[in-house]
């Protein structure tokens, strides 16, 4: 029996985030290893070398097409592998884990909103409910079934990078969707990344003349390459599919998960261990995203 394309785009919902909880360990891990710039470079640079082998037949035949192209993919890099990327290693260092949660459950519900908005990417009722179903178990997680964490919540400079990373990602989302290609949905993204790329050499020279670096180890290395393989070329191009298929709206509610996920490999990576709050958080995200994203 095999999967329709729908049918794997809703199975990808709950895996794609075990990927990305991969730059969570790798982003605390850098800290002190290698400059924000200099690993999201790295990163991408990596994840394009994985990558290119498979489309590069494509993308030289479709170059007379995809290469008026060249804005839309310059944009969609800067936003997905400069402010997704080095901001939020940025961010990381002078915020709280919690506030980063927090801010970026921001992320699904603007999808929505600005869909629904703009593309007329309507949910349906029941949709509307396991959406909100979601959200209130992304906030028990990141609240640890207590609500009186809200009240002390501070917001630090670090959270204005998160800012701009949840703004930049929902801004990506929506044109991924509603901008038309020429190329298919992984040579796009191989297409996005050389984007990317070019849009982040510039800041990692500005980050290398202007901050004492640390020297580049066989540690950054493998940092970068983890992240290149799991949450880049990995997540990146599972969002890419499941946005073609399931909407704008839809897709964007991965992040609910990130929170469960992020707490299962700090668990195994890192020896933090999930607590009770971990799993009511999932009864109600799980099923939430299934309600939000089930056919008619």
């Amino acid at each position: 029996m095999t999967l329709s394309r729908a049918s794997l785009a809703r199975l990808l919902l709950f895996v794609t985030p075990a990927l990305w909880s991969a730059n969570y360990v790798v982003a605390r891990a850098a800290v002190g290893v290698i400059e924000p710039h200099a690993l999201a470079l790295l990163r991408w640079s990596l994840a394009f070398a994985v990558m290119l082998p498979f489309v590069w037949r494509e993308l030289w035949v479709k170059w007379p097409l995809w290469r008026h192209e060249w804005r839309d993919l310059l944009v969609l890099g800067g936003l997905g592998m400069w402010i997704c990327g080095a901001f939020v290693y940025i961010g990381g260092r002078t915020t709280s884990a919690v506030n980063i949660s927090l801010l970026y459950a921001c992320a699904p519900v603007l999808i929505a909103a600005a869909s629904a908005l703009w593309f007329h990417e309507h949910l349906r009722p029941v949709q509307w409910g396991g959406a909100a179903l979601a959200l209130a178990g992304m906030l028990l997680v990141i609240a640890k079934a207590d609500w009186q964490t809200f009240l002390h919540l501070r917001f630090t400079t670090g959270d204005w990078w998160i800012v701009a990373a949840v703004s930049a990602w929902t801004v990506y989302s929506l044109m991924l969707k509603n901008r038309t290609t020429s190329l298919g949905v992984f040579t796009r993204s191989v297409a996005i990344t050389l984007g990317g790329i070019l849009v982040l050499v510039p800041f990692t020279i500005i980050e290398a003349l202007t901050v004492q670096a640390p020297a580049f180890t066989p540690k950054a290395f493998w940092l970068g390459l983890i992240a290149a393989l799991l949450p880049g070329v990995g997540a990146y191009q599972a969002y890419s599919f499941m946005q073609k298929e399931l909407g704008a709206a839809r897709t964007g509610l991965v992040l609910y998960l990130g929170p469960i996920y992020g707490a299962i490999a700090a668990w195994i990576f890192l020896g933090e261990m999930p607590h009770l709050y971990h799993a009511l958080g999932a009864l109600l995200i799980l099923p939430g995203i299934w309600l939000a994203t089930r056919e008619r």
